[in-house]
């Protein structure tokens, strides 16, 4: 027998629907109101939460209650050690081969790692981490370099279905407060930042990561997270956030490591947004509304201190984006784009070391070349020369490539250094998510599966080094 959690939009009420496996059983259905969620209590084992919370064992599985909502695997089962179910997170027995709700192999016992290592993959997030690699400064041909994409369909489908809602949805529902620590030994070790290899160099990420929250959100999020985790960059310049991106990416453990230039509470009153992250020592976070944007777009500069004390001035944007519209269908904002470019630049430029990243929605051919000041480069096309740079490519991005044919450059790096020097800028997130994928519907009705990357764009990961 199977279950799914259904969430009531006006939150009065939280519906269940116990499916059995054999049609000729009867479909349960009840709800539960927010009073019998007060003394509600999940069970740690198959996750069902239970609204008797005087009944001592599991409704579903029969399970013993445990001491609290969210214990941990290990503490739930201290005769016998479980092992999480990668495709339903049921624990099982460690020396069950298969799931025994959905039949998933349990690799514990054909792998040579240990128990602390296999949690690491198995547990919350880690959907990416496996399959990436560090960043290098070995060249990548341009058309092999996935890049962003607009009005992507509503359609959804998902191969990789078997993926059920982390233990921090069951958090909300039960109004407890998600503590990362609580949620047991595998999500403090599948979400650990690597330490750093060489102080005397920094890495900046910028990447849009796309507000489409009706494409594998959860499971997007958890693969920029990895990348994140890859390259442990000491800032990170993120567009497109919503509120439920930033919480998605608040409950990550590597985010303990960073300063957010964003509290919850102000995200949440935007419908999305840009926002910084830093290792760095942070003198300040500000944002500079720009004197024209008919999508509220803004400069936002995070001020941070280098090694040795050396002040770094690190600011991103979303400028504003060609949407056509009525009346005449042909709004392509170029020049407020270009105008927001200029009110950037003439800001940051007073300041000796400058990393001006983001999403720049920038068209060479309308809106001409982009208004570097003098000693300013751009880190593309200083450091990749015979590469196109795409960061948005319905060609070669197959997330995109039923949609219609969009290659540009939207995404960049201008610097303008002192006392630092770029060595590498380089596309990351340019790989598939293993075994998820979403339908598309083209023109006339017809659908297509595709598969999902992180995000329609792909980020940029600059390296520098202190001279």
């Amino acid at each position: 027998m199977s279950y799914f959690k259904i969430s009531i939009p006006t939150f009065k009420t939280l519906s269940f629907l116990l499916i059995s496996k054999n049609p000729r059983k009867t479909l349960i259905s009840f709800s539960i109101s927010p009073k019998s969620m007060a003394s509600s209590w999940a069970c740690s084992k198959c996750t069902f939460i239970n609204t008797d919370s005087l009944k001592p064992t599991c409704q579903i599985c029969l399970s013993s209650k445990p001491n609290s909502p969210f214990s941990s695997s290990s503490s739930s089962s201290s005769n016998q050690e479980k092992w999480s179910c990668k495709a339903c997170t049921f624990l099982n027995p460690y020396k069950v081969s298969n799931c025994e709700i959905c039949g998933t192999k349990n690799s514990l016992l054909s792998s040579s790692l240990s128990l602390d290592d296999e949690e690491l993959q198995v547990g919350v997030g880690n959907v990416f981490l496996p399959l990436l690699q560090k960043c290098t400064a070995s060249k990548r041909k341009s058309g092999d370099d996935p890049v962003d994409d607009f009005g992507v369909s509503r359609g959804i489908k998902s191969a990789n279905r078997k993926v059920v809602d982390s233990v921090a949805d069951e958090c909300t529902v039960l109004g407890v407060s998600c503590n990362p620590k609580s949620f047991g030994k595998s999500l403090a070790a599948s979400d650990e930042v690597q330490p750093k290899e060489d102080l005397q160099t920094l890495k900046i990420l910028s990447y849009n990561v796309w507000f489409a929250e009706d494409i594998e959100l959860r499971i997007r999020m958890r693969a920029i997270g990895d990348i994140i985790q890859l390259h442990n960059p000491d800032v990170i310049c993120l567009q497109e956030v919503t509120p439920d991106i930033y919480a998605i990416l608040q409950r990550s453990n590597w985010w303990k490591s960073y300063k957010c230039s964003l509290s919850f509470d102000t995200a949440n009153t935007r419908p999305y947004f840009c926002m910084q992250l830093s290792k760095l020592p942070v003198k300040s976070y500000s944002c500079k509304q720009f004197s024209y944007s008919a999508m509220g777009r803004e400069l936002c500069i995070a001020e941070v201190s280098a090694q040795g004390g050396t002040p770094l001035v690190v600011a991103t944007t979303h400028l504003e984006s060609p949407c056509p519209g009525p009346p005449k269908w042909d709004q392509m904002y170029s020049k407020e784009r270009v105008k927001q470019a200029q009110e950037a630049v003439a800001f940051l430029k007073v300041n000796p070391n400058v990393i001006f990243c983001g999403d720049m929605n920038w068209d060479d051919k309308l809106d001409g070349e982009f208004p570097l000041p003098d000693g300013w480069i751009d880190a593309w096309t200083e450091l990749n020369p015979k590469e196109i740079g795409w960061t948005y490519d319905t060609k070669s991005n197959p997330m995109l490539s039923a949609n219609r044919k969009l290659q540009k450059r939207l995404d960049r790096f201008l610097v303008g250094l002192r006392d630092f020097k770029v060595e590498c800028v380089e596309m990351v997130g340019t790989e598939a998510i293993p075994e998820v994928t979403y339908m598309k519907q083209k023109k006339g009705g017809k659908e297509v599966e595709l598969p999902v990357l992180p995000s329609d764009h792909f980020g940029l990961l600059l390296t520098m080094a202190a001279l």
